[in-house]
C-alpha cells in the first residue's frame, strides 16, 4: 500500500494558522484520493526555545531525515536570540541538514484574480545551500564577521558542484514546460570570479540541452524586465540571494506573495515552505492567506509522486491547484491581501471543498 509520512512544523506568527489550513486540505486529499498520509508534529521556533532552549532541537532534525517530506510553517528567525543562545534559523538548518539544494518557486497569475496582477507564468530555481547566506556557507561558524565596531565583512560561497546541480535542476524543469526556456541571472560584470563560475556551469548544462532556449541577464536588469514584462520569462536559474529577491518580486507581480508556493528539494528529501515570512503583526487575526503553504504542499505531493512514494500524489496536487483557482475567484473567499474579506480558515476550507466535491474518488 502506498503512503507517505509527513513531519509538520508549525513555526511562529501566522504559522499555526496556515499550517492548520494546509492540514485541512491535505486531510481532504487523503480521504479523496486514498493517499495513505500520516502526520507527525514537532515544536520549533519560539515554542521549542521556551521548552528546550533551542529553536530547532536535534530530535526534530532526526525526524525530518526519517520523514518522507516536511511541511514547515513560517518562522520569526529575525527575532530569535543569538545563535549561541539557541536562536537558530530552522529553515536554514533543515536546508543544510537535508541538503535541500534546489528552492523551486513558481509565480503564476491565477485565472479570475483581476486587480493589479500581471500575466505571469514562470519558475525561479534558486540555489539553496550557499551564496551570501551566513548560516549556509561555512563548515563551522557564521559567514559574516565584524573585526572591529566599524567594519562588517561577509563571505560568499559559490562552488562548481552547487552551480552544476542547480543548473541541471532548472533545465530538467524546463524540459517539462511548454516554453522550454532557461534564463541564468547573474552579476558577472562585477562578481567576475564567483558569478563567472556560476555561468560556466549554466553554459555547460545548456550545451547538453540544445533543444532548450538559453540566455543570460544581469540581476539589476532582470528586476526591471520582470516589472516591465514578466511574461517573457519561463525558468529563471540563479544563486541564493538573487533568487530570494527575484522570486518575491515575481510572486507579488502575479497577484500576492500569499499565493507563492515554494519547495525545497534535494536528492533524498523535500520540504514544503511558504515563500513569505511569519507576519506576526496579523497573527491570530484569521487574516493570513494560507494559499502559499497549501500550494507548497501540493508541490511536495508532486515530488513524492515523481519518486514513486505516492503514486496518486500528482492527481491530488492538480486538484489542490484547481481548488485554489476556484476558491480565490470568489471575492468573499479571498483574504485581505487579495482584496477580499475571507478568513484563513474559510479560504482553506473552500480549497478543501473543491477537492472533495470535484476530484475523482478512489474506486469510483
Amino acid at each position: 500500500m502506498s503512503g507517505a509520512h509527513l513531519l509538520v512544523l508549525e513555526g511562529d506568527g501566522i504559522g499555526p494558522e496556515i499550517v492548520a489550513g494546509t492540514r485541512t486540505v491535505l486531510d481532504t486529499c487523503d480521504a479523496t484520493f486514498g493517499l495513505g498520509l500520516s502526520f507527525e508534529t514537532a515544536e520549533i521556533g519560539f515554542a521549542a526555545h521556551r521548552s528546550v532552549g533551542t529553536t530547532i532541537p536535534d530530535p526534530v532534525i532526526a525526524a525530518a531525515r526519517g520523514a518522507d517530506g516536511v511541511i514547515l510553517g513560517p518562522v520569526s528567525h529575525n527575532e530569535y536570540p543569538p545563535v549561541a543562545e539557541g536562536g537558530l534559523n530552522p529553515s536554514g538548518v533543515l536546508r543544510k541538514a537535508l541538503d535541500l539544494y534546489a528552492n523551486i518557486r513558481p509565480a503564476l497569475t491565477p485565472e479570475g484574480l483581476g486587480g493589479s496582477a500581471r500575466a505571469v507564468d514562470l519558475v525561479t530555481v534558486r540555489e539553496n545551500t550557499e551564496g551570501f547566506y551566513a548560516d549556509r556557507n561555512m563548515f563551522e561558524g557564521p559567514g559574516e564577521f565584524r573585526p572591529d565596531p566599524d567594519l562588517a565583512l561577509a563571505i560568499r560561497k559559490i562552488s562548481r558542484r552547487a552551480c552544476r546541480r542547480i543548473a541541471e535542476a532548472a533545465f530538467a524543469l524546463a524540459e517539462a514546460r511548454p516554453a522550454r526556456h532557461v534564463t541564468a541571472v547573474h552579476k558577472a560584470n562585477v562578481l567576475r570570479i564567483s558569478d563567472g563560475l556560476f555561468l560556466e556551469e549554466c553554459r555547460a548544462v545548456a550545451e547538453a540541452h540544445p533543444a532548450i532556449a538559453y540566455d543570460e541577464v544581469l540581476i539589476d536588469a532582470m528586476a526591471a524586465h520582470l516589472v516591465r514584462d514578466a511574461g517573457r520569462y519561463d525558468v529563471i536559474v540563479t544563486t541564493n540571494m538573487y533568487g530570494d529577491i527575484l522570486s518575491d518580486l515575481a510572486a507579488e507581480l502575479s497577484g500576492s506573495l500569499g499565493l507563492a508556493g515554494s519547495l525545497n528539494a534535494g536528492e533524498e528529501h523535500a520540504m514544503a515552505q511558504a515563500q513569505h515570512g511569519s507576519a506576526p503583526d496579523i497573527a491570530g487575526q484569521g487574516r493570513a492567506n494560507p494559499v502559499s503553504l497549501i500550494a507548497s504542499a501540493a508541490m511536495l505531493l508532486d515530488w513524492l509522486a515523481q519518486r514513486g512514494t505516492l503514486p496518486a500524489g500528482a492527481e491530488a496536487a492538480a486538484a489542490i491547484r484547481a481548488g485554489i483557482v476556484a476558491a480565490i475567484a470568489e471575492p468573499g473567499t479571498r483574504t485581505p491581501d487579495l482584496g477580499g474579506t475571507g478568513t484563513t480558515t474559510a479560504l482553506a476550507q473552500a480549497v478543501a471543498g473543491y477537492v472533495a466535491d470535484t476530484a475523482p474518488r478512489t474506486g469510483g
